[in-house]
């Protein structure tokens, strides 16, 4: 694992965690039962930022745009490793 990938995945775990008992293991946000799948698949579906944080007011702005901001990151890294 190099340093960014260590970077990256500490700042999801920041954001984002999964535990056998909340929704069957699926990520959701930190704090919450909503999958972060949510956020990307209304985004897909055309939904702003805002509107997307209205229908779900447990989602923070900051962890949103956080989890948008490393993705990419986090999809490159461990595309490396495969």
């Amino acid at each position: 694992m190099t340093y960014i990938d260590a970077i990256v995945l500490k700042d999801l775990g920041r954001i984002v965690t999964s535990d056998a008992n909340v929704l069957a293991g699926r990520p959701v946000f930190r704090g919450t039962r909503v999958p972060i799948e949510v956020l990307f698949d209304n985004l897909a579906d055309g939904m702003s930022l805002d509107e997307i944080l209205d229908e779900y007011p447990t989602i923070s702005r900051s962890d949103a745009v956080a989890l948008i901001q490393l993705i990419p990151s986090a999809i490159r890294s461990s595309s490396t490793h495969d």
